[in-house]
């Protein structure tokens, strides 16, 4: 009886040393997978009470934003090459804590002076490789007493002389030097007259919004946003006059940039003037340059798909046939276009980045029902020009 006694013990000993290791195991292996670490946003100023419950859900957004990107670095092991984790969780998560911040400087400078909380430093966050709790941000609120030192005091006041050095923006004139077809004449004149209401615009922005931000916000807020919109509107030209006659190239890349007049002054102003003349130097489209093409690499899976996967790569494999035919179809239309990387950076860019989602969708598709395969997204997305 005592040596039965004693195998029984025996076996529920190494049962339990057994299912003891596979925990261990186990507990191992979650421990493997990485947990972001981002960086606690402080409020150094005091929160008006009328902003008080936006600024508390966004600081609670940080972390929800955390615990987000966590449970996609958990369920998406082994996905993708090896930039995966940065382009499809580190990058979005960080244009998303970057647009938070953004939304509690706004919130706070509705009824305060507005704070610059770093957004552009605090957005990114990194990785703790081996694992391990994500540091949490703090959602606590400062007192109104909190930090109003040093965003109150002089330096922001006195704005009674400020106005005589405010910057006005100083923009390079739009010339249309070839002669406006009389059905676009209309459309040219209105973009003609936007391009001075940006001006405008962006003139009346540096003017409420003086002390707001780092050295480089007149530059990222302001500026920068006024480049796209200049671009945006000279294109517009260019194809309101490409419809019924040649179009030409009015230079929007180089023109859609503009300085700073940093002392103030009056901002030159864009000449609205339609011309009807001769088209000079912009005629002469009979010489047309064939259209270049994309060129992508072929996707091949390896693999077999199982049945219930089949319908949805094949679906994907047609798409990125379709996405070659649409970027193509864009080459075509819009030769003339932009500057020498217009293509680059309007077509094959985005291209790239349809490509990489559809190879993703596939690999994922073939992966609810058998080993996911790597089809290497990474290197098949990018295509070059015939």
């Amino acid at each position: 009886m005592n040596g039965r006694r004693w195998q029984i013990g025996a076996v529920v000993g190494v049962a339990v040393v057994i299912v003891g290791a596979g925990l261990g195991v186990a507990a191992a292996a979650e421990d493997a997978v990485p947990t972001v670490n981002c960086p606690n946003v402080a409020i150094p100023v005091a929160v008006p009470a009328q902003q008080a419950a936006d600024v508390q859900r966004n600081l609670e957004l940080l972390n929800t934003q955390i615990a987000e990107a966590n449970n996609r670095l958990r369920t998406s092991v082994g996905q993708g090459g090896p930039n995966f984790i940065q382009n499809a969780i580190l990058g979005p998560l960080a244009d998303k804590r970057a647009a938070t911040i953004n939304r509690m400087e706004t919130a706070i400078g509705r009824n305060a002076a507005k704070p610059n909380l770093n957004a552009e430093g605090l957005s990114a966050c990194t990785l703790n490789e081996g694992g391990g709790a994500s540091r949490q941000q703090d959602t606590q609120l400062p007192g109104n007493g909190a930090g109003g030192g040093d965003n109150a005091g002089g330096d922001n006041a006195g704005g009674g002389d400020a106005a005589a050095g405010v910057p006005t923006v100083n923009c390079p004139n739009v010339a249309v030097p070839v002669a406006v077809p009389a059905q676009a004449q209309a459309e040219v004149q209105r973009n003609l007259e936007l391009l001075n209401t940006q001006i405008a615009e962006a003139n009346n922005r540096i003017a409420n919004s003086v002390g707001q931000g780092g050295p480089a916000f007149i530059q990222n807020a302001i500026l920068g946003p006024l480049a796209s919109k200049r671009f945006a509107a000279i294109n517009r030209i260019e194809t309101a006059i490409g419809r019924n006659a040649a179009k030409p190239d009015l230079n929007a890349e180089e023109l859609q940039t503009c300085s700073l007049n940093e002392n103030g002054g009056a901002s030159a102003e864009q000449d609205t003037e339609v011309g009807g003349g001769a088209a000079g130097d912009n005629a002469g489209g009979g010489e047309a340059v064939a259209a270049q093409t994309v060129n992508c690499p072929a996707v091949n899976v390896p693999v077999a798909v199982p049945a219930q996967a089949q319908a949805e790569v094949d679906r994907n494999l047609a798409l990125l046939q379709t996405q070659i035919n649409e970027a193509n179809n864009r080459i075509a239309n819009s030769v003339g276009q932009g500057g020498p990387a217009f293509v680059q950076n309007a077509i094959l860019g985005p291209l790239a980045d349809k490509r990489f989602s559809t190879i993703n969708r596939i690999e994922t598709a073939i992966g609810r029902n058998a080993a996911k395969p790597d089809l290497n997204a990474e290197g098949l997305s990018t295509c070059s020009l015939n």
